[in-house]
């Protein structure tokens, strides 16, 4: 088989059982889950999985991808597969990208895993998308990434000169895209941290791409380090910023990178997003941790393809295994990102254990298609995704 068909992964470990290795680390997700609310300290494992409200959207995201199947054609074996895909200008080799979590940064056992993140982004070609919290401040970050393409995500300050700064810093730096979120000007409401008052931010957590700001530090009169209260009071003046399409034009016009607007779950929005700038779409639902609308991304994903037009369509919001990005991508996906199933697999191993389960997921997506007779993601979208029956 060709050196380039990532199922090729399970092949060697087959062979290192056959010598006497077994794999350190699971391949399914309840296992990866279960072995990181072990590894995990429990206030960082409640925040990453914790959903917005009861629950019913992130349940709502992980249930509908089993509302529909793909038929599989048979004779037609495509002994190698061509999974890449074009987004943000570059050509990737899968259409696979962690998503960006605020949070990552504490969720390897050195709490570094932006860094580790980055590593297994090197390692194996799957794009990691930074978020504005990091432990590690965007430059340090991205010098880990190696030749893989890696994106930033920037939350919008009321600080247009801080916001002017970070966009910049992303740029100079080398990332590959700007992920701008726009369903989270506001903390969505979320009863499992409110309980123990858990938002790691306000303790001095995933702050460095701020402290690491002179735009940011110039309002202090101390460093942060030495007064926190004081960095993050103003911190907490400039977060809660309401947006408006104003807002991303003033985005366009500071940068040269491609923006991808991430949010949009309406047709109508996303037509104005492209109108206002946005050279990507990404539909999500914030993995169900901002608005509990109740209503899955997958469910409203083909209306906001159809209203993008050509306009690549990332997507997540309840991927928990490989097959789930099959039917995405059959739906209209462009690109498709894991959440917290690739946090998760931080916990135990940092960017070993991280490698291996972004290998595994490569796998597991590459053999899917395989056996159901698609040699490229073209031939997938042609083929679409049918109603499974309950």
């Amino acid at each position: 088989m060709s050196a380039h068909n990532f199922g090729d992964f399970q092949n060697l470990v087959y062979a290192e059982a056959v010598q006497g290795k077994t794999s350190r680390y699971p391949f399914d997700c309840q296992s990866i889950e279960r072995k990181a609310s072990e590894a995990l300290p429990a206030w960082v494992y409640r925040y990453v999985s914790a959903a917005a409200g009861d629950g019913r959207t992130q349940r709502a995201n992980i249930a509908a991808y089993s509302h529909y199947g793909i038929v599989p054609r048979m004779m037609v074996s495509p002994p190698e597969r061509d999974l890449s895909i074009d987004l943000f200008g570059k050509h990737l080799p899968s259409p696979i990208f962690m998503c960006r979590i605020g949070l990552v940064g504490l969720c390897a056992p050195d709490f570094q895993g932006d860094v580790a993140a980055a590593q297994a982004s090197a390692a194996t070609g799957v794009p990691f998308t930074l978020s504005t919290f990091s432990q590690a401040p965007m430059e340090e970050v991205i010098k880990h990434a190696g030749d893989t393409p890696n994106f930033y995500q920037l939350y919008l300050p009321a600080d247009r000169e801080l916001a002017a700064s970070l966009i910049n810093r992303a740029e100079s730096s080398g990332y590959a895209g700007l992920v701008v979120t726009v369903d989270s000007w506001t903390l969505g409401f979320r009863p499992h941290d409110l309980e123990i008052g858990n938002f790691p931010q306000f303790r001095g957590y995933c702050m460095q791409n701020y402290y690491s700001d002179e735009n940011f530090t110039k309002h202090l009169a101390k460093p942060p380090q030495e007064d926190q209260a004081a960095a993050l009071a103003y911190y907490t003046k400039i977060f809660a910023n309401p947006l408006s399409w104003e807002d991303l034009r003033w985005i366009r016009t500071q940068t040269d990178l491609p923006i991808a607007v991430k949010g949009i779950q309406q047709p109508d929005d996303a037509r104005l997003a492209i109108d206002n700038g946005a050279d990507v779409i990404y539909c999500t639902n914030h993995g169900g941790r901002q608005a509990n609308s109740g209503i899955s991304t997958l469910q409203l994903l083909p209306g906001v393809v159809k209203a993008a037009g050509s306009t690549p369509v990332m997507f997540d919001s309840g991927v928990r295994d490989a097959t789930d990005v099959v039917i995405a991508l059959a739906l209209g996906a462009t690109a498709v990102g894991i959440g917290r199933p690739y946090a998760y697999a931080l916990s135990y191993g940092g960017a070993e254990s991280l490698t291996h389960f972004l290998k595994s997921f490569l796998a597991e997506f590459d053999l899917c298609l395989a056996v159901c007779g698609f040699k490229d993601i073209a031939a997938l979208k042609e083929a679409g995704c049918e109603p499974a029956l309950h």
